[in-house]
């Protein structure tokens, strides 16, 4: 059985965008594994395509919007841009249930969600425009920026990276702990040269450390 639901392809005029050219947006949402199978072309070609459109989307709202340094700025839109964030766009918006794969394959896995987010904004781009394009990727991702949410699953290595660009230091310090042994709660600052820059809270050291970096991150981006 094929994991595709196939009568929902209402995602797109949902969210006010036409296309014409409907085998075009179904060629987008099949994987490989459904196109060995039945014969048919896959998203690979689309995904190659929508990438680009993606990241020279992104890279000028960054640019326009930012005064980061290029490193800097290279991390920050890397961080949306990201599987992880791509997954999270495309159960937003309603394109996950309609990804056609092959028997054995989920139309969940989460690299074939992002690449389906992307070849079709290929799809978009070929028949509106990069303009159009630009504008349907923007008003998804957008939001997240201005709300400074993260989608990056190592914060204290994404950090250390950050930092490392324009080598400053990086520390963390351990404010307080409260509770008995068995069962503590860890404060923690992260300092990069000697400033502070984020807090974090959790049960263990590192776990305190992670939510420090993390915070670190959302008012650097």
């Amino acid at each position: 059985m094929y994991n595709y639901i196939g009568d929902n392809m209402d995602f797109l005029s949902d969210l006010g965008i036409v296309i014409k050219n409907q085998e075009l947006l179904l060629t987008a949402l099949t994987h490989s594994s459904y196109a060995n199978e039945e014969n048919v072309e896959s998203y690979e070609r689309l995904e190659f395509l929508g990438d680009a459109v993606l990241e020279l989307a992104t890279s000028e709202y960054f640019y326009l919007r930012s005064s980061l340094k290029e490193g800097d700025m290279s991390k920050v839109r890397a961080s949306y841009v990201c599987e992880n964030a791509l997954v999270e766009y495309s159960n937003k918006i309603g394109l996950t249930p309609n990804i056609r794969t092959g028997n054995g394959v989920s139309n969940e896995t989460p690299s074939i969600v992002a690449d389906c987010f992307e070849s079709v904004l290929a799809v978009i781009f070929l028949e509106h425009g990069f303009s159009f394009a630009k504008k349907y990727a923007l008003n998804i991702i957008v939001p997240y920026v201005e709300n400074n949410v993260t989608f990056i699953q190592d914060y204290k290595s994404y950090l250390q990276e950050m930092v490392q660009m324009e080598k400053k230091s990086l520390e963390y310090i351990v404010i307080k702990e409260d509770g008995p042994a068995h069962d503590k709660t860890f404060l923690v600052d992260v300092i990069v040269d000697g400033i502070k820059f984020g807090t974090g809270v959790g049960k263990s050291k590192k776990e305190a450390e992670q939510m420090a970096a993390k915070d670190a991150i959302s008012k650097i981006a």
